[in-house]
């Protein structure tokens, strides 16, 4: 017997270009089978998919738990609006310093308190990216790998002489770093010096261990955010934009690629893409440094957003760009430049959003959530300009999920963790921030409209959204990488 049968669906796989009318059975949380007219007899619990798509499960790469609320809390809410968007994994960055558990120290005794906190309170699979800040942290990666299974880890670039939300007067206050180290392009090289030891030393684990980089350029934002600020003559995103221009990122972005190169770290992965210059730049680097694995990543709420198009709550690093650069980042995703998309969540109250002028960006909090748009929101604008349903499953699960070490996640297949997001086509709807499960009671896609909605999602084979609604207790399970489809 079946656990589970979804009958009558258009089921959407990454390498196929056209959809399939099948059913999709399930035992013990993984495909059996997905093929047409399964009998219906030979399963404990039938669905009728109705004709709508079943999308493999997302897998947001790019999230932020416990960043502005306690990680307990966030893991709950947080994971809820997750699956509102088709979002059965979720990796979220974590680092030691100011923010998340507001401590420094070794990741050996960080870590065990960051996965104790999460355990039990999620809604769906997670793991987490981790960012060594400090000397400690580098000789610490391969104890990461092999007794966490961490497999990815960060360098925010622009930490140099900025805070998360702006600039920031003392550096080892903010990150909790010892005071004689610096944060800066030579700890850059060593992270990825240390790195590539780690993949020289786990030849079987090489392809699966990349490192991850928020590209701007510290010392660009400084002058112009002074500059911004003493001209006065923008306000709103129109001046966080200007504060931190687009050729920050394509500098940073080079930097990063020679650094990749120098160190022979293959596997980059350039984050949250916002800019025409940045994707320019990041093409430029595929072609100057052809043995660097790049993956280029977007978020939607880059390709959603423009600085005319919403409001101060969406203050996010790298900013909100104008329409220009919106309409590049869809003409890259289009040409096949874009690897995966995410939601780059960040649930952050209005307590803790706005500062005490309320239309002051540079006093805003940066980030804001999302994830609960991912799916529906990918799909509603990319069928519009011709994006095919397999193309959004390979931006939202099967790309993300290879590389960063989840073989068992990424598709509808046999043998794979039934992870299962089904999508009404059919579904007009509208935005709204009181409809989510997040805790942020506001959303910068506020009003947008939708054409497309996230019905049912199963967390391997487990029913954990219904007809919209998030249903049942959290079963979302710490992921240690690399998963496959025996373990």
């Amino acid at each position: 017997m079946f656990d589970l049968l979804i009958r009558n669906v258009r089921v959407v796989q990454p390498h196929l270009d056209a959809t399939i009318d099948a059913d999709i059975a399930i035992t013990e949380g993984r495909v059996a089978a997905v093929e047409g007219g399964i009998d219906p007899t030979t399963a404990r619990e039938v669905m009728d998919g109705k004709g709508r798509f079943a999308f493999p499960g997302a897998v947001d790469a790019h999230q932020h738990w416990g960043i502005y609320n306690p990680l307990p809390e966030d893991a709950v809410s947080e994971s809820r609006a997750s699956a509102q968007g088709g979002v059965t994994t979720g990796i979220t960055y974590m680092r030691t310093g100011q923010y998340y558990l507001y401590k420094g120290g070794p990741y050996a005794e960080f870590f065990p308190e960051v996965l104790e906190q999460a355990d039990g309170n999620a809604h769906i699979d997670y793991a987490f990216h981790l960012a060594p800040m400090m000397r400690e942290h580098i000789d610490e990666l391969g104890m990461l790998v092999d007794d966490f299974g961490v497999a990815s880890f960060k360098i925010f670039m622009f930490y140099g002489s900025h805070g998360l939300h702006g600039r920031s007067s003392d550096q080892s206050e903010f990150l909790m770093t010892p005071p004689d180290e610096r944060y800066d392009y030579a700890h850059f090289e060593f992270v990825m010096r240390g790195l590539q030891k780690v993949r020289e030393e786990r030849p079987e684990l090489a392809d699966q261990l990349s490192l991850s980089l928020h590209c701007e350029t510290a010392e660009i934002m400084a002058a112009y955010t002074k500059m911004v600020e003493e001209e006065g003559q923008h306000t709103g995103l129109r001046a966080y934009h200007e504060s931190r221009p687009p050729h920050s990122e394509g500098l940073a972005i080079t930097i990063a690629s020679y650094l990749a190169h120098e160190t022979n770290l293959a596997n980059i992965n350039l984050l949250h893409l916002s800019s025409a210059k940045a994707m320019e730049a990041a093409m430029t680097m595929a072609s100057a440094f052809p043995h660097i694995n790049f993956r280029r990543e977007v978020t939607i709420g880059h390709l959603l957003t423009d600085i005319e198009s919403t409001t101060i709550g969406a203050k996010v690093n790298p900013p909100i760009r104008p329409r220009e650069d919106v309409e590049a980042l869809w003409a890259h995703l289009l040409d096949g430049h874009v690897d995966w998309v995410v939601s780059d969540h960040a649930c952050c109250r209005e307590e803790m959003k706005f500062g005490d002028d309320a239309d002051d960006v540079f006093l805003a909090k940066s980030g804001f959530g999302g994830t609960e748009y991912l799916l529906p929101g990918l799909f509603s604008e990319g069928t519009k300009r011709g994006l095919a349903p397999a193309t959004v499953a390979k931006l939202i699960s099967w790309n993300p999920a290879q590389r960063y070490g989840l073989g068992s996640k990424g598709t509808i297949a046999p043998g794979y963790d039934a992870d299962i997001a089904i999508l009404d086509p059919d579904r007009t709807w509208t935005v709204r921030a009181e409809d989510s499960e997040s805790t942020q009671e506001y959303t910068p896609f506020e009003g947008v409209e939708l054409t497309a909605a996230v019905t049912d999602v199963f967390l391997r084979g487990t029913r954990i959204v219904e007809d919209g609604a998030v249903v049942g207790q959290p079963c979302g399970q710490y992921l240690r990488r690399p998963t496959d489809r025996s373990s």
